[in-house]
């Protein structure tokens, strides 16, 4: 098959990261037809380590050279980034969450249906996430009792993402719901079933900048999923857990990517292929552009619908509002 044209819009580190992927892990799937972002010293960065990928002079000329359409700019801007893609005629990956207003992204959902559209969470390419799955077709779970999701974090943002808090840590579009959570909500959504909330608490103890804590209570028809999230709670960068346990034995996601079962030692024991997120990221990538490349080609493909990624802006924005 020969290689799809992908554009992208943004240089920031999400934009970067797929665009390094794409050359460095999925040649074969993907071409890099343009990149653009509106900061001159994003594009001169790019220009400077990739001299050879084309750095283009506006958000239209990626639109018109590629395929497909990756949108990696600041929430704010995606609908509009979007429907430009789309309205040329492009397959369009976009970033989370699809918009600012939740009602913004309703009525978007529901103008886009059927289109060539999806959503980047790259846990739909998950090699743990797989093997979370075989555990529960198995019977390793069982009947679901709970589902636990904990988060935590040295600082926010994380030590990576230094040079992204102009709007990474602002309450209108940042914050580790917006930008963790919904992975697990969409985890949820996928391995568990459709999810409501319930019951959330949020704390905003600094003027201006995102959350600093968040808890709440959601349901997933009747199995109880809890969800527990802090900045300054740990030593680590970035820790988190998905745990499910049902009447015949626990499993979870830890931090990010290793998939763990529960011995009868009561001890946690890794998948004997699990890896670590830094290892297992590049496998995740080259699976997530090859499934933008058969979105493309408008084939079948594992990728977050916008009705899936509707569904988790719809609780993390009910989760931010409950001051």
């Amino acid at each position: 098959m020969t290689t799809i044209r992908l554009g992208i819009l943004g240089a920031g580190i999400m934009g970067e990261r797929l665009l390094r992927a794409a050359r460095e892990h999925a040649a074969d799937v993907v071409q890099i037809s343009g990149i653009w972002d509106p900061a001159e010293a994003a594009r001169a960065r790019i220009a400077a380590a990739l001299p050879d990928v084309p750095v283009a002079d506006s958000a239209e000329a990626v639109v018109a050279g590629c395929e497909c359409l990756y949108i990696a700019s600041p929430p704010a801007s995606h609908l509009a980034h979007a429907r430009a893609g789309l309205a040329a005629g492009r397959a369009v990956l976009c970033e989370k969450p699809l918009a600012v207003d939740p009602a913004a992204a309703r009525e978007f959902v529901a103008e886009v249906r059927g289109a060539r559209i999806a959503v980047n969470f790259p846990m739909a390419s998950s090699l743990g996430v797989a093997q979370l799955r075989d555990w529960i077709a198995a019977g390793a779970v069982g009947t679901p009792r709970t589902l636990d999701i904990e988060v935590a974090f040295a600082a926010w943002p994380r030590g990576w993402q230094r040079g992204a808090e102009s709007w990474l840590d602002r309450p209108e579009q940042g914050g580790f719901t917006r930008e963790v959570v919904s992975h697990f909500l969409f985890l949820t959504g996928r391995l568990a079933g459709p999810f409501r909330l319930e019951e959330a608490f949020v704390a905003f103890p600094e003027a201006g900048r995102s959350e600093r804590a968040a808890r709440a209570a959601l349901r997933v028809g009747a199995l109880p999923v809890t969800l527990l999230g802090a900045v300054g709670t740990t030593r680590k960068d970035d820790h988190n857990t998905w745990t499910l346990q049902g009447v015949n034995g626990a499993i979870r996601l830890r931090d990010w990517a290793i998939a763990e079962r529960l011995g009868a030692d009561g001890v946690w024991q890794p998948a004997p292929d699990a890896m670590p997120n830094e290892r297992a990221r590049p496998l995740i990538l080259r699976r997530q552009l090859q499934a933008v490349a058969a979105m493309t080609r408008g084939e079948t493909h594992p990728l977050a619908t916008v009705a899936e990624a509707l569904a988790v802006q719809e609780v993390v924005e009910g989760i931010l509002a409950a001051r």
